[in-house]
Parts: structure tokens; C-alpha cells; sequence
């Protein structure tokens, strides 16, 4: 999957302590949302594939979301899919969030609702390469939209659905969909995990 460069958004943080790790390289596991807020409710404004670098700013205290910088432009993601070099080993970043700079969030983050109905399930990724779901099966997905359900965490391959989330069906298609915090995802539905994501 190509990689989508994400625009700058000014002045959404102030680092508040420099004694921890900060402008440091992270990379992701998965192709991960970069989204213009640290919440699942804030818009995806790119894409960090797989493996691409970015330099980390720093995470909300107590919180899962941190912000990077790459290509010039800024943006948050959830950290259980961030991995960075500390002490010499890879590790990932909601694991060590002592040794990482704290941030603080935007100011409008009180204009988003941070009531969900639920959390999503971070596991690894999932490893074998899904085949992009037929034409026909996107194009179902994209024109019978459903209100998107809002869960804490983000949309990943191999994440795994609480039951309380509603999948459905596709015509002549194994898979399940749903709208996950405003993203199309493509659903097993004997292990409610996440196989593909819809961008």
C-alpha cells in the first residue's frame, strides 16, 4: 500500500516536559490512521504504512494517542501500533510510555464526544496479505453506508470487535462490515477480527 503524506495541522500541541524521550524515530506496525486529533472521532487525515518512520512529538498523559511530525506535517495515533527504539531494543510505545515527552491535547478537544461504546481489541497484525476485497464488494460497502459506531482505540487489521458490535452482511462475501470510527472495515465473523480496512 502506497503511503499518503498527511497535511500539517498547526498549533495542536505544547510539550509540557522535556525530560522524557521526544523527537524520536517511531515506526508503525500496520498501516495505521493519522488522524487530526488524539481520538477515533477526529477525521483520518493520512496514512503512516507499515513500517514508514515518523518522528515522535509526544502522548497525552494517561492517554493512548501521541503525535508525530513527518514530511512537515503533524498528526496523532494510538500508540499500541507505534513502535520505538529504546535502550536498544524495539518495543512498543504504550509499553514504555514512561520514557516518552507529555504532550497536551488541542483545545477543541472538549467539541468531541469521548463517550464509546466500547473498545476495540489490540492484537498483532494480521500477517498474511488479505487480497483486496472484488470491486463489487467495495462498491456495496461504500453505497450502503451505516452510521459509523465509535470504539476506543483504532482501526487496524487483526483487532478484534467487541460482541456488542452489530456486522453486516454482504451479498455472496465470507466477510461481515461495519462502520468503525467512521472507517469501513471488512469483518470475520466467527472472530470479530478486523481483516481489511476500507480507504
Amino acid at each position: 500500500m502506497k503511503s499518503l503524506l498527511f497535511p500539517a495541522v498547526a498549533g495542536m500541541l505544547t510539550v509540557m516536559s522535556g525530560t522524557a524521550f521526544a523527537d524520536t524515530a517511531v515506526s508503525a506496525v500496520t498501516d495505521l490512521n493519522v488522524r487530526a486529533g488524539p481520538g477515533p472521532q477526529y477525521p483520518v487525515i493520512g496514512v503512516l504504512a507499515a513500517g514508514q518512520s515518523a518522528t515522535l512529538n509526544g502522548c497525552i498523559e494517561n492517554s493512548k494517542w501521541c503525535t508525530i511530525a513527518e514530511a512537515g506535517g503533524q498528526g496523532w495515533v494510538y500508540s499500541d501500533y507505534v513502535t520505538a527504539d529504546i535502550g536498544g531494543s524495539r518495543v512498543v510505545l504504550t509499553e514504555r510510555r514512561s520514557n516518552v515527552a507529555v504532550v497536551s491535547p488541542p483545545d477543541d478537544i472538549g467539541n468531541y464526544s469521548t463517550d464509546y461504546t466500547g473498545a476495540i481489541i489490540a492484537s498483532d497484525p494480521v500477517v498474511d496479505d488479505f487480497p483486496p476485497p472484488p470491486a463489487e464488494v467495495r462498491t456495496y460497502v461504500d453505497t450502503h453506508r451505516l452510521d459509523p459506531i465509535y470504539l476506543e482505540g483504532e482501526v487496524v487489521t487483526g483487532a478484534t470487535l467487541p460482541d456488542t458490535v452489530e456486522l453486516r452482511e454482504i451479498p455472496d462475501y465470507n466477510y461481515r462490515y461495519v462502520y468503525v470510527n467512521g472507517q469501513p472495515a471488512l469483518i470475520d465473523p466467527d472472530t470479530r477480527r478486523i481483516m481489511y480496512v476500507v480507504r
